[in-house]
C-alpha cells in the first residue's frame, strides 16, 4: 500500500497541497493516533476527494507543568494509521517551522467561552489551540475540517472562530469513539495503569447517569452525574456541568440541546469527556 506524501516544511507542503484535486479535507492531530483519529480520517475520506492530516504537538496549548515533553510521539505508528486511512498528504512540521520567530506575539483570543470549564482549569489553553488551528487552516487551505466531539468545547470554539473571522472552511464534528466499556478514546489513556483505567470509567458512567435523569430537568441531571462520581474512588474531579450545546452557558429550562461535560484527574493523567443530551421534550421543567 502506497503511503501518503510527507511534508515537514511550508516549502514542501505548498506543491503537494496545490496538486490535490477536488474537495480537500483536513484532520488535525497531535499524533499518538488511535481508533478515534481513524474514525475522523475515515469520515473525512468519505466526504472529500483529497485528505490532509497534520501531526503537530502544539506547545502553545500546554501550560506550565503539563505533559508537553512527555506527550507520546509515535511517528511510525501514526504514519501507518494515515496510510491505512488513505491520507494523501501528512504535514508534520517542527515547532520551529510553525513558530519560526518563537512564541507568537499575535494570537487568537478564545474569549468568554474559552475562559470557562477547560479554560478556567487550563488558562491560555484555548488561545493556543485556536492560534495553531488558524495557522494550519491557512497552510493546508481545506474546504472542510473535521474535529472530534470528545473535545466538544474545542470544537465549539473552532466553529465560532471560523464564523467570526470569516475563514472559508466548513467545520464538521465527528462523534466520540469509545472502548466497549465506555471509556472515551484519548492519546492520554496510554498513561493509565490498569487500576487507573478502571477508575477512569467513572467519567462515562457519570455522563450516562446524568443523561438518564433528563426528564427530571437540569438540576436532577447534574445531581445524578455528580453522585456517580462521588461514589467512585480514584478520581479527582475538576468539574461536572450541563451546558447549552450552542452557547456553552449553563443549561436552563429553555435549553433544547444540552451537553454534560466532565473533567478530572486519575493519578497524574487528566481526562475529559462529554455527552450530548436532548432536552427539547422536557422544556418548561424546573432547572
Amino acid at each position: 500500500m502506497t503511503g501518503p506524501a510527507v511534508a515537514r516544511t511550508r516549502a514542501e507542503l505548498e506543491p503537494l497541497r496545490a496538486g490535490l484535486p477536488g474537495t480537500v479535507a483536513v484532520v488535525m492531530t497531535m499524533g499518538a493516533l488511535h481508533d478515534g483519529h481513524a474514525a475522523l480520517l475515515a469520515e473525512a475520506r468519505s466526504l472529500a476527494d483529497s485528505l490532509v492530516a497534520t501531526i503537530f504537538v502544539n506547545p502553545l496549548q500546554f501550560g506550565p507543568g503539563e505533559d508537553y515533553d512527555r506527550y507520546p510521539r509515535t511517528w511510525d505508528d501514526d504514519l501507518a494509521v494515515c496510510t491505512k486511512a488513505g491520507v494523501d498528504v501528512v504535514f508534520a512540521p517542527s515547532k520551529d517551522e510553525i513558530y519560526p520567530a518563537g512564541e507568537p506575539e499575535v494570537r487568537v483570543r478564545a474569549g468568554e467561552l474559552g475562559a470557562r470549564l477547560e479554560g478556567e482549569h487550563r488558562p491560555g489553553h484555548f488561545d493556543g489551540v485556536l492560534t495553531v488551528v488558524l495557522k494550519l487552516l491557512h497552510l493546508t487551505r481545506p474546504d472542510i475540517a473535521l474535529y472530534g466531539e470528545k473535545d466538544a468545547q474545542q470544537l465549539a470554539l473552532i466553529t465560532h472562530m471560523v464564523r467570526d473571522l470569516d475563514v472559508g472552511v466548513r467545520v464538521i464534528g465527528v462523534p466520540t469513539v469509545r472502548d466497549p466499556d465506555g471509556l472515551a478514546l484519548s492519546s492520554r489513556n496510554r498513561y493509565l495503569s490498569d487500576a487507573e483505567r478502571g477508575h477512569a470509567l467513572a467519567l462515562s458512567r457519570a455522563l450516562a447517569a446524568g443523561a438518564a435523569a433528563a426528564e427530571l430537568g437540569p438540576s436532577a441531571m447534574l445531581a445524578a452525574a455528580r453522585q456517580t462520581l462521588a461514589e467512585k474512588a480514584g478520581i479527582d474531579v475538576d468539574y461536572v456541568e450541563l451546558v447549552d450545546d450552542e452557547t456553552w452557558r449553563p443549561a436552563g429550562p429553555e435549553t433544547r440541546r444540552g451537553r454534560i461535560v466532565v473533567a478530572g484527574r486519575v493519578g497524574k493523567t487528566r481526562l475529559i469527556d462529554n455527552r450530548a443530551v436532548d432536552l427539547g421534550t422536557h422544556r418548561g421543567l424546573k432547572a
